[in-house]
């Protein structure tokens, strides 16, 4: 497992949103090994069972599909929030709880979340 650690490509962005007290999703901009970069979309979700314990569920995008991702996600979003709830409040979850990081300013929460989440139950599809 050590090895399988050191062969991981660090992330040179890194963006976590807590979503509610037991998921956190993890948006991190890795680099390949020719010279490029691609993101990750990892959600992260306390284990109910046993909350020692995160289970995850992973998204890989990669440059050439950015814009249409970003588009059909755009336009999703825009179609909840004015054609099915126009009269919700959304800006009412708005608040600081993001966090980027540039490798020193990271909390010990996040490294807690962060480290262990990668060590479990993985849905790459």
């Amino acid at each position: 497992m050590e090895e399988n650690r050191s062969n991981r490509q660090e992330e040179v962005f890194s963006r976590r949103v807590r979503a509610g007290k037991k998921r956190t999703y993890f948006i991190d901009v890795k680099p390949t090994r020719g010279d490029d970069y691609y993101i990750t979309i990892t959600e992260s979700i306390k284990d109910f069972r046993n909350p020692n314990y995160y289970i995850k569920q992973k998204i890989f995008l990669y440059k050439e599909d950015f814009n249409k991702f970003q588009t059909a996600l755009n336009e999703a979003i825009a179609y909840v929030k004015t054609d099915l709830l126009p009269d919700f409040q959304f800006d009412m979850y708005d608040k600081e709880d993001e966090m980027s990081f540039d490798g020193n300013e990271i909390s010990n929460d996040f490294l807690t979340d962060h480290e262990v989440s990668d060590d479990f139950l993985t849905h790459d599809e």
